[in-house]
């Protein structure tokens, strides 16, 4: 079972190739603007179906941890960013400046929201926590995620002005998220009895601005100007990045005296990066010559916390399994 999780899965497999795929025929021309419309209008009705998925009474449920939050946005929103820039003298040598560019972005994102509370669930967390943290941090990153990337790139001319970016992501991820969470009485029902068509827009979407972004990129040189030794120095970025994170956020939750559930959740939702906000954020703050670059390195930091974190989460599961039967031989000696 350990060793499935170190595998990739059929998402991943259809990322590679999309790069591909942008790789050999990217996107030019004529065909370059009308995939640019349509990748805009299948960003927007991602963010609707997210917004129409959300239960409010999911997010009530956990809201009160307040303590448990903090802990969960810090570690998104601070020790994150913190990291990516106190470490830039060292890691930075190992890649392109363009790929610590997209370190640096990374480092800006909100937490995923799917594989979070999965994670949470399989390693028997506290799930209504999760749900609540991961979809603040969602939300949260609408005007978070551009401040930081205008602070932590501030030389960078190619974001712009931070402002103008959370206007433009505001008219084109989150007003769609907030029409779709307001119709949800109407339209839940006939949704959920259509979650295979949810998952093909959830996927081909980010799929679509994928394959935009590299086409761009690789037009303008992209492989030419990321040799092999910087593509192995940016996996070896990541890992590092992984390993302290899930190491603070494990060592902060004991410190503080959460219970092994709360640990779990924010080890999980701490450390999680989000490829399907981050992907349509980048196509938003970044010219469209350097997009590909940038998100090269979520997507093997994406990777990679979903294989380490299924591997931690089966571990997590172990140890809260065998604690049951321990308690109970405990007690029939009682």
């Amino acid at each position: 079972m350990a060793r499935s999780r170190l595998l990739p899965d059929n998402f991943t497999l259809y990322l590679v190739a999309t790069v591909i795929t942008a790789s050999l025929l990217p996107a030019s021309g004529a065909f370059a603007k009308v995939l640019e419309v349509a990748t805009t209008a299948a960003v927007s009705l991602l963010f609707f179906l997210h917004g129409a998925k959300l239960s409010r009474q999911s997010i009530l449920a956990g809201i009160g941890h307040w303590r448990l939050h903090l802990v969960v946005v810090a570690s998104t929103f601070v020790l994150f960013p913190l990291l990516g820039w106190a470490l830039r003298p060292v890691l930075e040598p190992l890649v392109t400046r363009d790929l610590y560019t997209g370190i640096l972005y990374l480092c800006a994102l909100p937490a995923t929201v799917q594989s979070a509370i999965a994670f949470v669930s399989m390693a028997r967390g506290n799930i209504p926590a999760a749900v609540c943290s991961a979809s603040a941090s969602t939300l949260l990153g609408v005007a978070f995620t551009p401040l930081l990337v205008g602070l932590l790139m501030s030389q960078n001319a190619a974001m712009g002005d931070p402002l103008a970016a959370m206007g433009r992501i505001g008219v084109q991820l989150l007003l769609p998220f907030a029409i779709g969470h307001l119709l949800r009485p109407w339209i839940s029902g006939f949704l959920q009895q259509r979650a295979a068509v949810m998952k093909v827009v959830d996927q081909g979407s980010i799929l679509l601005v994928v394959y935009a972004a590299f086409s761009h990129a690789v037009i303008d040189g992209l492989w030419s100007q990321v040799p092999p030794m910087a593509l192995a120095g940016l996996l070896a970025v990541c890992a590092v990045l992984l390993a302290l994170v899930l190491t603070l956020t494990t060592w902060s939750a004991r410190r503080l005296g959460f219970s092994k559930e709360d640990e779990i959740t924010i080890v999980f939702c701490g450390s999680k990066k989000s490829l399907v906000s981050g992907v349509p954020m980048a196509n938003v703050l970044f010219a469209a010559n350097v997009a590909g670059a940038i998100v090269l390195p979520l997507m093997l930091f994406h990777q990679m916390q979903l294989m380490v974190c299924g591997v931690l989460a089966q571990r997590y599961a172990r140890r809260e399994a065998a604690a049951v039967p321990a308690t109970a031989v405990a007690q029939s000696k009682a």
